[in-house]
């Protein structure tokens, strides 16, 4: 049995984006008998942008309450919030004194931003050694990665074997790098990639009227009710295809080519689908926030299962190096 973790940003509710691309497959892959999952909310990375306690706890509640309400069965995997295995910041540090200054100054978490020193936090500097002691941690086999995160992955191998080579080979397990080569490109409304950075995403948990707005404010040309419309340039399409029905789909492109056919049409279907697809998730999690000790309860219960292995771990670590 293969045990694989996964990381989740604690940056507050999931849009479209995130859930079609990243978390209904992790959800799916954690759903197999086969697999060994450990999926964790990132809350301590948090700490290098966000520094506001009120929206930590709350990004860290909203993302644990939209997993779950999207299908996430915590009985089916460890399910737990980074911050209550202190182990982590414990491996972090022995990692560091193994970790290279100029490999993590090539990091893409720092280098991106190096051009403004004074407003990097050291902890982003450290942002994939704490990467690694979140995956060395827990003995994971394969962690699942899209290709901007690789660099990451390779520099927890690094550590890995350094700390091997040192201590014995079995000290810290070497994972494996799942590259996702086809990760699902979720256009936003404007046409971008859908991310919280451009503020152009869909929230499908927002109240119904609210989100009725969003996806009314998907951006289209200016082309009359009349005229027929081009279905293979449209965002408003793009995104339908996402979630429709291939006869739906082909219905709706037909409409398009034919005229008669207004975007307002097509933003009414795509709100639809959305609505079905998402309306029971949205009011279990609605539900979920709504009741902050269940979701404490149930990470406590993830954190307690993933703690077993953490302490292993760490112990063998502690003793090898010497304490």
């Amino acid at each position: 049995m293969a045990r694989i973790l996964t990381g989740v940003q604690s940056t507050g509710v999931p849009h479209l984006g995130n859930i079609l691309g990243a978390i209904l497959p992790a959800i799916e892959l954690s759903n197999k008998d086969e697999n060994d999952s450990f999926i964790f909310i990132a809350n301590l990375h948090t700490l290098t942008a966000v520094k506001n306690q009120e929206d930590i706890r709350e990004h860290t509640y909203a993302v644990a309450a939209a997993w779950i309400a999207l299908g996430l069965d915590p009985e089916k995997c460890v399910f737990y919030r980074q911050s209550d295995l202190p182990e982590v910041t414990e491996l972090t540090w022995y990692l560091n004194c193994f970790a290279s200054f100029n490999r993590l100054q090539l990091a893409h978490s720092f280098k991106d931003k190096s051009a403004k020193l004074d407003d990097v936090n050291v902890g982003l500097y450290d942002y994939p050694v704490l990467m690694a002691a979140d995956i060395l941690l827990y003995d994971a086999n394969i962690v699942p990665v899209g290709k901007d995160q690789k660099q990451h992955l390779e520099i927890t191998r690094d550590l890995a074997s350094k700390v091997n080579q040192l201590c014995g080979e079995d000290t810290l397990v070497v994972p494996d790098i799942s590259l996702n080569e086809s990760t699902m490109l979720v256009p936003g409304i404007d046409g971008q990639k859908m991310s919280k950075s451009y503020g152009n995403f869909i929230d499908i948990f927002l109240p119904a009227k609210k989100l009725k707005k969003q996806v009314n404010s998907i951006v289209t040309d200016s082309l009359e009710l009349e005229d027929p419309k081009d279905p293979d340039n449209c965002t408003v399409v793009d995104l339908y295809k996402l979630l429709a029905s291939p006869e739906k789909v082909k219905e709706m492109e037909d409409n398009y080519r034919a005229g008669g056919y207004g975007y307002g049409h097509a933003k009414k279907a795509l709100l639809e689908e959305i609505n079905e697809h998402f309306g029971e998730a949205r009011d279990k999690y609605n539900d979920l926030m709504a009741d902050k000790k269940k979701l404490d309860e149930i990470l406590a219960i993830g954190a307690d299962k993933a703690r077993k292995v953490s302490q292993a771990t760490l112990s063998r670590v502690r003793t090898r190096l010497g304490y």
